[in-house]
């Protein structure tokens, strides 16, 4: 679905961001995974079939950091990638009336600072080439209806979700898409630190009972990422099971 195609792709140091980085390049792109942990994305590069495939040290939260890789990255392939997932994201969950204000603007900070950063940067690349281009943003489920304990996760994927939509409406002009996909709980190191107990009662109340695993959510990416979707931009995919 992706010959030919530079995919960049966030927080491919593991979970979903390694899965959608291992899908691509199976479906034909040349990779660029970037990850604030440089040993972990190398890791993710080193599985990856084909060639051409890099990794980059990244902090998304950081606009010099943003700035600094993607111009190294423009200079690499000379071009811009033309294929955009914004995958990292972190969680620092507590229940509301406890959370400190750091932590809610940690959690910001990365899903939606981040998000803005790297599709700003990479957007005004494509027009200046005068480039297509296809930006899948990950969502959340939880963006949809809350969850306890995650009032600064539930409340950043909504902002991906409709910060998503803003830039497909600005961006069609150029023939530059935006959707987001919403994972479901799904089986990565963010849900294996869910007590057990949590975990089970989760699968008790999701239609399929059972989490996904990361490359079910990547094909969705992929799909989205790809002409075969060609029409769809300003969308959102839930991929919950149903939940």
């Amino acid at each position: 679905m992706l010959p030919g195609k530079l995919a960049f792709v966030t927080g491919a140091g593991g979970g979903i961001g390694r899965a959608i980085c291992r899908v691509m390049a199976r479906e034909g792109a040349t990779v660029v995974a970037a990850d604030l942990n440089i040993n972990n994305v190398q890791t993710t590069v080193d599985e990856l079939t084909g060639e051409g495939h890099k990794s980059y040290q990244l902090d998304v939260s950081d606009a010099e950091s943003v700035t600094s890789v993607l111009k190294q990255v423009f200079t690499d392939y000379s071009a811009p990638p033309t294929v955009v997932v914004n995958a990292a994201g972190i969680t620092r969950d507590n229940f509301m009336l406890k959370m400190s204000v750091q932590d809610f603007e940690s959690v910001f900070n990365v899903n939606v600072k981040g998000t803005f950063l790297i599709t700003q940067t990479i957007c005004k690349e494509l027009v200046e080439k005068n480039l297509p281009g296809s930006i899948v943003n990950i969502g959340s489920i939880v963006s949809q209806r809350g969850n306890i304990g995650q009032c600064n996760y539930s409340a950043s994927k909504a902002a991906v979700e409709v910060f998503s939509k803003t830039v497909a409406l600005e961006m069609a002009k150029y023939n530059i898409r935006c959707n987001t996909v919403l994972p479901g709980f799904t089986t990565t190191p963010m849900t294996d630190m869910i007590p057990e107990n949590i975990r089970e009662h989760f699968k008790s109340v999701i239609p399929l009972k059972r989490f996904a695993n990361s490359e079910e959510i990547a094909e969705v990416v992929t799909f989205l990422a790809s002409e075969k979707s060609s029409y769809v931009t300003g969308t959102s995919i839930a991929a919950s099971g149903g939940y």
